[in-house]
């Protein structure tokens, strides 16, 4: 489990047009820590020359340095187009300080219009950072994002890159490798990356791709930890399709003595959600070109955004280490051995499915209200008792709660989904109030609430639970209802999902028949990750000091659902921080079998000293519980 932040400052570096070198663009940097600040190489994009490259700009590499990693100052181009291979252009630089002297590999184009022919992966070299004073050109052949292994393995020198980058009929996919050799020099014989090509296979690292049509290409340099090499890539979704492309940032683990061998990976990490990812010369794009640790042992991600400026942004490095161990594939939550701790049984209200539970403890007994479907497909709402979070001790033979109102009657197919779906549960002052989907079969699903007192509740008299009213507005798919359980300034804050995104309204009077009106954004889709089809609040938000955990499903574009967690402020509407990866998913057999595949879907969450329980739906099929420490959820995400 972990957070990535963007730098505040961000972009870090902007193009300046008084700089005819750099007055385009600044982006695709490589930061190298030295003691006394930060060095950066970037591409920079010059203004288009009308008799060499009249449509686009010549791009040359360009350094800054920042003592405070931030601030760059002392601008000046180091490495520029001279060469038959690199005339037309000097783009994305990897430096690396190795064995006394400044390596800078950078992607040169010998050729325009740009195609394989004439794009290879070039070296500078040079004793300064900001003098190099030889050039090699490195590959004969078509290749990109060439990097230095920080040091020797097993007395060899290690080069990273990405050959056949550019497709064609021949090499139609990019192929991520390993180059060995005894001395730097080796690198620039043609002789041996000859005989490299040739065996190309032998060299390449496992496939990374999920798809065919997905792209590829090395991003950082190999960082050394403890568990293996962690690497940083591009990785680019539906890369052939211009309109459905995604550019993304993945992290995968290699092993120490042997590279070629992958540990773990994550999915995508990071998406263009920022302004200035978004828009720019090539929008919608994050691009990553290197790492550096650091304040607080922080992974500093430098990367390009939408091909304009450069950007960073951060993680704890001990938290991605975590996630990519490969000794924790149950993510944050541990499922119990118990489980599923419900299934259908014979009575007609559950004799289908029974999933999609909310959970309250009152008087030190954990009340689970769960979703229960009979052969009819109708849903009503179905309660189980526990004392210890996980052993069913009670279960009621009847619902607690049924259809009751019009728009929850079934009024379509005899056999169609209707009824009251996907409870969640609350206390406020002396009532429990109870949200939930309510779907007549023909109509948008809509939300719905209805109360009983706590008295009421605990002495079983269900007869008395209040006659339920719509909260959402009609003709409009909204639901996934929950109520924050404080009020706001004497209001009502209700989280509801709006097609796809998390929104809010504050009501001030729960009982009085006002539907909400109106979106306050709280979180939305990130569109290439795992959450980026679509995401609904969970299980009510849990107060944790003065701020709100908020567990929230996240649905992937191959229909996965997943749950993530994000912290909210003391308001319950500002987002502070939210996980880049998931906290639970999809793993047993019975959370990928049942009604509906790979589903885990909760809520009810219950807070026992530093255990957090969470209910869930697996496969719309049956209820399972899972543990955490909430102690160290909230620790991942300040």
């Amino acid at each position: 489990m972990f957070i990535i932040r963007r730098e505040s400052h961000n972009p870090i570096l902007s193009p300046r047009h008084e700089h005819h070198w750099e007055a385009v663009a600044t982006y695709n940097p490589s930061a190298v820590s030295t003691e006394d600040g930060v060095r950066l190489y970037y591409r920079a994009l010059g203004s288009p020359n009308s008799l060499q490259t009249p449509y686009v700009g010549l791009s040359s590499i360009g350094t800054a340095f920042a003592e405070d990693g931030i601030n760059f100052n002392g601008r000046q181009q180091v490495i520029a187009p001279q060469e038959s291979w690199d005339m037309f252009g000097c783009e994305d630089p990897r430096v690396s300080f190795f064995e006394g002297r400044w390596y800078c590999f950078y992607t040169a184009l010998g050729g325009y219009p740009f195609g394989p022919d004439n794009i290879k992966v070039a070296l500078a070299v040079g004793d300064a950072p900001d003098h190099f004073t030889e050039r090699h050109l490195i590959t004969p052949f078509n290749a990109k994002a060439a990097t230095l292994f920080p040091e020797r393995i097993n007395g060899d020198v290690i080069l990273l890159l990405t050959a056949h980058t550019d497709w064609t009929k021949e090499y139609p996919r990019p192929i991520i490798a390993l180059a060995r050799a005894k001395r730097i020099e080796d690198f620039f014989d043609p002789v041996y990356w000859q005989t490299w090509h040739a065996n190309l296979a032998d060299y390449a690292l496992p496939e990374l791709r999920r798809s065919d049509a997905d792209h590829i290409e090395v991003g950082a340099s190999p960082l050394r930890t403890d568990g293996g090499w962690l690497l940083i890539y591009s990785y680019i979704q539906d890369y052939y399709n211009e309109r459905e492309r995604i550019f993304s940032i993945e992290a995968a683990l290699l092993e120490l003595d042997n590279p070629q061998k992958l540990i773990s990976r994550t999915e995508s990490i990071l998406v263009p959600e920022e302004i200035y990812e978004q828009y720019g010369l090539v929008p919608h794009i994050v691009f990553p070109t290197s790492t550096s640790i650091g304040n607080n042992g922080e992974l500093d991600i430098w990367y390009g955004a939408a091909d304009t400026v450069c950007a960073k942004a951060s993680v704890r490095l001990h938290d991605l280490l975590r996630a990519l161990d490969p000794k924790r594939p149950a993510r944050t939550f541990l499922r119990a051995p118990q489980n599923p701790i419900l299934a259908a049984r014979g009575e007609e209200f559950e004799s289908r499915d029974v999933f999609n539970a909310a959970a309250i403890e009152l008087n030190g007994s954990i009340y689970i209200l769960y979703r229960a479907m009979d052969r009819a497909n109708t849903s009503t709402i179905g309660l189980a008792v526990s004392e210890d979070g996980v052993t069913i001790k009670e279960r009621l033979s009847e619902p607690i709660y049924a259809p009751r109102a019009d728009f929850e009657a079934k009024r379509g197919s005899p056999t169609g989904n209707s009824g009251c779906e996907d409870p969640r549960i609350v206390h406020i002052d002396d009532a429990l109030l109870m949200t939930y989907t309510a779907y007549d079969g023909v109509h948008p699903p809509a939300g719905a609430v209805s109360s009983i007192s706590v008295d009421d509740f605990l002495a079983r008299r269900f007869e008395m639970w209040s006659a339920p009213f719509l909260l959402t507005p009609d003709g409009v798919d909204d639901k996934d209802l929950v109520l924050l359980p404080e009020k706001i300034h004497e209001n009502y804050l209700l989280y509801h999902r709006i097609n796809n995104r998390i929104c809010a309204d504050l009501l001030p009077d729960i009982a009085a028949g006002k539907r909400v009106s109106r979106c306050i954004e709280i979180m939305a889709p990130r569109h290439g990750m795992w959450d980026g089809s679509k995401v609904g609040s969970a299980a009510p938000p849990i107060k944790v000091g003065n701020n709100w955990l908020m567990i929230y499903h996240g649905v992937s574009r191959h229909a996965t659902y997943r749950l993530g967690a994000a912290l909210l402020d003391s308001s319950g509407t500002s987002l502070l921080a939210r996980t880049a990866d998931p906290i639970f998913e999809p793993l047993e057999k019975y959370e990928k079998e049942g009604e509906i595949s790979n589903i885990v879907f909760s809520c009810g969450a219950i807070v026992r000293g530093d255990t957090l329980f969470i209910y869930y739906g697996a496969a719309d099929k049956v209820i399972g519980v899972a543990t955490a420490s909430l102690a160290h959820i909230i620790e991942a995400l300040s």
